[in-house]
């Protein structure tokens, strides 16, 4: 029966934590379906709908680079309900974005309006991804640690679907002008469980050990670990790094014995942001368009690509702590060079059609400015013109659509199972909390640089060319992954720093 109980508790605690990365995924993604009516709305270039797409990505940053100073501060239940609150008022901000310009009519005002929820939004982002498999990987025992942390990711991936889902019902509503507004204030109920459910969850024990509330911690310890003698083992453990730690004075992160765990953290990173991951998620409508989806079916394709990230991911958590991390990383960089190949092949073979593709989406989106302009004429012409548009091949559509959904099989299983988990095992206890912010900094900047100028670079490069990218960076994460990418699983936490050769 305590057995009951002390897995129930550690099962509980985790999948509220994971809520996080839900929330996560939800937010990142539910943008993908309102580029379209942005670009329109704000009146946006190519550029300007990047910059407003990645806007949320300043946020995420920011919150990677600073959630650690309230994670040990105030704990890490506290900080899970900030930014649960964050999430909350982002989701009704960004769907209403007038709330700070007092109604005035200005499309200006508006744009900053969004931009700015937008922004507070991704704080949150950037905080779960830090906050969450942080918490995780302080309650859960080592042989369960990577099944657990990767609850986070797989909340993600289940967002992100859940995006997708709410993104088509609601296109397909009759919401009309109001349904970008609607996609994004949807997000503040999951929001709201997830500020109600964290009163459930109790505090890190590593945490309560760290700020000297001893008896607190053990009293966890005991609800969170099954044997008696186990928790007290575990709780003498902890302390033990704790005294070393305090011996070493206030630890830096950036300092030589650091220095390969922060390499490690910065690379898994930045590999992951190369692949394209996030630009493909932000713009999966948008992709299928190019490659001639209609306005609804691209909305459609995307539930495709969510239900394989969903799918896949949660293959990963039954290998992750049999197979390992290496593993996991060895067959996602396979199919990452396999698939991108594929898409960038099916561009290339069929370069024109998919280019025409492109011209007559720009044309399409000329026709709705102008009707809502009430001009008759343009539309008719555009529309004679885009009839002798080359029509592209069913093995083209169908090759980018295979290839996307291995490309998204291929993450999941590797990269997308892996990073955060991997991240949260690297550093020891004195600078876990810097350290997941780095991995998480890391991941965000890139992020906003590839996802801000993937529309530019889709328009002046060619989508061929830009899938080829992507694939060559996943090229050197295969041999990033073969001969510098150590193993980490089933390593209890305080024994990370000696695999690494932090200490003797």
């Amino acid at each position: 029966m305590a057995n009951e109980k002390t897995s129930s508790l550690v099962l509980r605690s985790s999948i509220i934590a994971a809520l996080g990365g839900l929330l996560f995924g939800f937010d990142t993604a539910v943008i993908s379906g309102t580029t379209e009516s942005l670009k329109r709305v704000f009146e946006l270039s190519d550029g300007g709908l990047g910059f407003t797409v990645s806007s949320a990505l300043i946020g995420t940053i920011l919150g990677a680079a600073t959630i650690q100073f309230p994670a040990n501060r105030w704990g890490r239940k506290p900080t899970l309900i900030l930014i649960a609150l964050l999430y909350l008022i982002s989701a009704i901000g960004s769907a209403f974005p007038r709330i700070l310009t007092f109604y005035a009519n200005s499309t200006t005002l508006d744009w900053y309006s969004f931009m700015f929820f937008r922004i507070l939004g991704g704080i949150g982002v950037g905080g779960a991804s830090v906050v969450s498999p942080l918490y995780t990987a302080e309650i859960a025992p080592p042989k369960r640690r990577g099944l657990l942390v990767a609850l986070t990711q797989l909340n993600i991936v289940f967002g992100i679907l859940l995006a997708y889902i709410s993104n088509w019902a609601i296109g397909c509503g009759n919401f009309g002008e109001s349904a970008w507004r609607w996609m994004f204030g949807v997000e503040a109920i999951p929001a709201f469980a997830f500020l109600c459910l964290l009163s459930l969850n109790p505090e890190s024990p590593r945490w309560l050990i760290s700020r000297n509330r001893l008896d607190e911690g053990l009293a966890l310890l005991k609800k969170l670990i099954p044997n008696e003698e186990d928790a007290e083992a575990e709780f003498k453990a902890i302390q033990e790094a704790l005294a070393a730690e305090r011996l070493q004075g206030k630890e830096r992160l950036f300092c030589y014995r650091y220095r390969k765990p922060i390499l490690l953290a910065i690379a898994i990173a930045a590999f992951n942001q190369l692949s394209g991951i996030n630009a493909i998620l932000y713009y999966a409508p948008m992709i299928f368009r190019v490659a001639g989806a209609s306005r609804e079916t691209a909305l459609q394709l995307p539930m495709l690509i969510g239900l394989a990230n969903f799918v896949f991911t949660l293959l990963a958590l039954v290998f992750i702590d049999g197979l390992g991390r290496k593993k996991l990383m060895y067959i996602g960089s396979f199919g990452y060079i396999i698939s991108l190949s594929v898409v960038g092949g099916m561009f290339a073979l069929y370069s024109d059609q998919f280019k025409a593709s492109f011209e007559r989406i720009e044309a399409e989106d000329a026709v709705v400015v102008v009707e809502e302009s009430a001009s008759a004429d343009v539309p008719e012409i555009q529309v004679a013109e885009r009839a002798s548009d080359p029509a592209i091949p069913k093995a083209g559509i169908y090759g980018v659509l295979a290839g996307l959904i291995l490309f998204i099989a291929a993450h999941a299983f590797g990269q997308g199972a892996c990073i955060w988990v991997f991240i949260g095992e690297i550093f020891p206890n004195a600078v876990r909390a810097q350290g997941q912010a780095l991995g998480s900094f890391t991941h965000w900047a890139l992020n906003a640089v590839v996802s801000g100028f993937f529309p530019v670079m889709l328009s002046k490069l060619g989508p061929s060319a830009v899938f080829f990218t992507f694939c060559g960076f996943m090229v050197l994460q295969l041999l990033w992954v073969a001969f510098i990418m150590p193993e980490t699983k089933q390593i209890p936490l305080e024994e990370m720093q000696r695999k690494l050769g932090i200490t003797d």
